[in-house]
């Protein structure tokens, strides 16, 4: 049987269906362009949007057409930080299981399609709507700690992958500003992702600063360009999360068994173990505030575990209706991370586009299609 767990992570992975993916609002400068400027005071401009357009364009600006659709395959995958972990059974008591299980490493990944309209409302602003559908896995490594008299020790291991399908659906704001074919752009986009192992959908911020350039390809074909261009991008979603997950997504009933049987022994080791020292200080020894730190916590953790260790017991009596609830909190290992990307506009109607995300703890690549209309 396939292990899951953890599912509520891989929402970072739908986070970056909403890229910026048009050129921008240019101001035309240069002795060469001086016809193109001069035709330009003197245009008409019937279209509805973006708003200001005529008057922009009277100034010497070339805009883009003021709607568009684009569809956009993404993949990617990302670290993530996870602390706080709770646990319980059966919408029972949660069991804090914080310095307990200890995760040496979370990976998220997705591959997935998203499709976004797109208008410009002003010459300098594009406003946008997301509605992606994704593919995502998380895969989790993680050791299981104790305390005994010597200190805290792994006393064993274990690692499960999630996979399961997010929706995502969002909004996305993108000021730009161009000259003589220079341009930058901010990327905001807001997004939730539903899930069905989440109690809600999960909210993400992204931010995107772009800075590049864009180059006409051949004198005769003015609309026909490759740009180029390098940034940043910047995640932030909401760190606590919380879900249910029937007990044997998490591990089949063989595998529960196993691991209850080793916890219980591993705990009863360390217990004895404290027992053990303690009982081999002297009078004076037992009076020794540190060691009266040191026998308190480790006494204290190992009656978490052992709670806990009875709690999951039961759940291995009646695994097919037995539930485990969670909760945590979750961030992304780094922030942000460096963009380079292009975009061949075959003329201003089409155009295709390719982004990589590298360095940092995340990897992405977008490649996708966009059409072009007026309003």
């Amino acid at each position: 049987m396939r292990k899951r767990s953890f599912v509520l992570i891989s929402l970072i992975c739908v986070a970056f269906s909403a890229a910026y993916a048009q050129y921008t609002t240019d101001k035309v400068v240069g002795q060469k362009n001086t016809d193109v400027i001069d035709s330009l005071k003197t245009a008409t401009y019937p279209y509805l949007l973006p708003i200001w357009g005529e008057r922009v364009v009277q100034k010497g600006f070339k805009i883009p057409k003021s709607a568009g659709l684009s569809a956009q395959y993404i993949f990617q995958e990302s670290e993530i930080l996870i602390q706080n972990l709770q646990v319980g059974f059966n919408h029972g008591p949660m069991h804090s299981l914080d310095e307990i299980i200890r995760f040496n490493s979370a990976i998220a990944s997705s591959k997935g399609l998203n499709v976004r309209p797109d208008f410009w409302i002003f010459p300098f602003l594009n406003v946008y709507g997301i509605l992606a559908r994704s593919q995502t896995s998380t895969s989790i490594d993680a050791g299981i700690w104790l305390p005994d008299s010597s200190g805290w020790h792994e006393v064993t291991s274990f690692k499960t992958k999630a996979e399961f399908t997010a929706t995502t659906y969002g909004f996305g704001l993108t000021p730009t500003v161009g000259i003589g074919g220079f341009f930058f752009a901010l990327d905001a986009n807001f997004s939730w992702s539903d899930i069905d192992e989440l109690d809600k959908p999960a909210f993400v911020f992204v931010l995107g600063p772009r800075l590049g350039k864009n180059f006409v390809l051949t004198p005769k074909k003015p609309d026909m360009t490759l740009a180029l261009w390098v940034g940043g991008f910047r995640v932030h979603l909401n760190s606590g999360t919380s879900g249910s997950l029937n007990a044997e997504e998490l591990f089949p009933i063989n595998e529960w068994e196993d691991k209850i049987n080793t916890m219980y022994t591993k705990v009863a080791d360390s217990q004895q173990k404290v027992d053990t020292w303690w009982n081999g200080l002297t009078p004076t020894e037992q009076k020794n505030p540190v060691n009266i730190a040191k026998h308190d916590a480790a006494n204290s953790v190992l009656a978490r575990a052992g709670g806990f260790v009875d709690k999951a017991s039961q759940v291995v009596t009646n695994a097919s209706d037995a539930s485990v609830q969670y909760s945590l909190t979750k961030t992304p290992k780094n922030k942000w991370n460096f963009l380079i990307g292009t975009q061949f506009q075959i003329n201003r109607s089409l155009m295709l586009r390719a982004e990589c995300g590298i360095f940092g703890t995340r990897t992405q690549f977008i490649a996708g299609i966009q059409y072009r209309f007026n309003l």
